[in-house]
């Protein structure tokens, strides 16, 4: 059975979903990076690098694709997710 791809939403490259950084809007609304994949809620995928994030910041596309606002502390603990699995 193929992999599933997925596309990230900042360069809207597509990849093997378990190449990808799941960012999860929570059913209580928290903003999170799913390290697993499996957690409950709306997701979105972005590559693992920072300026995928910042694209997806710049164009509010994780924004819309999670149908919430993003706070900035928030892109900051997710940059900081993003950074701790590059490579």
């Amino acid at each position: 059975m193929a992999e599933p791809v997925r596309m990230c939403v900042g360069c809207r490259a597509h990849a093997p979903k378990k190449e990808l950084i799941r960012i999860v809007r929570t059913p209580e609304g928290q903003i999170v990076a799913d390290a697993r994949g499996k957690a409950s809620g709306r997701g979105a995928y972005i590559c693992r690098k920072a300026s995928c994030l910042e694209k997806a910041r710049r164009s509010r596309a994780l924004e819309r694709m999670l149908n919430t606002a993003i706070s900035p502390e928030t892109y900051e603990a997710l940059a900081a997710a993003v950074e701790a699995s590059d490579g």
